[in-house]
């Protein structure tokens, strides 16, 4: 698959362990996973923190191989879903973030189109999202409702 904008093909990241069950050395049962998933989610932090932080504190290397769930689909059960979604949380705050550079960068044209690419972005997920239902269909994206949002 290429590149949306830099003409290139590139590759991904890291790739998953092909293993789908649970490892036998780790010491935490589906229930107790779940409960920390939903403790974490309680503290405010998003799903992409939450599999960091049971990694690299718990040694949970997968909640999906040992729940069958994925982080989200545990917080939405639990009643804790955000109202925007991460990835568009977190377009939004690198766009406040470009237009907070352009601020004392007036000449910079690179960041100008950058700027440009990513709102680019925010505006197709928005239609996709609205499309799916996870975004309300009155929902609007402009920048000065994000500085409101994110500040």
């Amino acid at each position: 698959m290429a590149r949306m904008y830099s003409g290139k093909k590139g590759k991904h990241g890291s790739t998953k362990p092909v293993r789908k069950t649970a490892p036998t050395w780790l010491k935490y049962s589906p229930s107790e996973v779940e409960n920390l998933v939903v403790k974490l989610a309680k503290e405010g932090n998003p799903s992409q923190k939450i599999g960091l932080i049971l990694r690299d504190t718990y040694g949970i290397p997968s909640v999906r191989t040992i729940t069958g769930k994925k982080i989200l689909t545990i917080i939405k059960n639990a009643g804790l879903n955000p109202s925007i979604p991460e990835d568009l949380k977190n377009l939004i705050k690198r766009v406040l973030q470009i237009i907070k550079h352009l601020e004392t960068n007036r000449k910079d044209m690179t960041a100008k189109r950058g700027l440009q690419l990513t709102e680019s972005k925010i505006r197709k997920l928005v239609k996709y999202y609205k499309a799916k239902k996870v975004l309300p269909e009155d929902w609007t994206y402009s920048t000065e409702q994000a500085k409101f949002l994110f500040r």
